[in-house]
């Protein structure tokens, strides 16, 4: 081997150990964060009744929101079914919680029939739709993603959608978010004590 081309691997060398010797003795360092988090925001939809409704519908409550759709085989049962069992562990205390679900198929959900699901579940619950566009605007504005999924006719779609409930204060902003799946127990203990 050439002696220039030891040389350099040498220098690497050096250069590498001095750099490890740096990393190890470099104090680790903490992020920190400012600011609130840019999730929520304003919404127009329309409730079961056929009623417009805003986030300053509910102003003064809070709200824990959460979207999907009624044809969903399993994520939206299922997170719907917690946050009912959640509300009635909570009792009274959820009595200032509005428990929100948006749908992501408005082609297939009218505000009867989400509202009918969600009620299903819980007379507690609240279910919203509305036109394709007031749906993409609420749930960009709750950093949302849901996408449709072909299926073998035009009636048989999926939609891939983020399982994610938030909570919100009494002004619409955002306090917490819950993953899916997540147990009643857990949704019960984590809720009362922010609420």
């Amino acid at each position: 081997m050439p002696l220039r081309v030891i040389a350099i691997i040498c220098i690497g060398l050096a250069f590498g150990a001095v750099g490890a010797w740096f990393a190890v003795q470099a104090p680790l360092q903490r992020t920190s964060t400012s600011g609130k988090a840019l999730i929520g925001g304003p919404f127009s939809l329309v409730d079961a009744s056929g009623q417009r409704v805003t986030q300053d519908t509910y102003k003064g409550k809070k709200m824990l929101v959460f979207f999907g759709f009624t044809s969903c085989p399993d994520i939206c049962p299922g997170g719907l079914q917690v946050i009912a069992g959640a509300l009635d562990k909570l009792g009274s205390k959820a009595d200032n919680l509005v428990p929100i679900f948006i749908t992501v198929d408005p082609e297939r959900d009218t505000p009867e029939k989400v509202g009918a699901y969600a009620h299903s579940f819980s007379e507690k619950l609240v279910g919203l739709s509305g036109t394709p566009d007031e749906i993409a605007a609420a749930a960009k504005a709750y950093r949302v993603y849901y996408k449709k999924v072909k299926g073998s006719d035009p009636q048989t779609y999926n939609i891939d959608h983020s399982s994610i409930m938030y909570l919100m204060d009494e002004q619409g902003e955002y306090i917490a978010h819950f993953p899916y799946p997540i147990a009643v127990d857990e949704l019960a203990d984590k809720l009362g004590k922010l609420l």
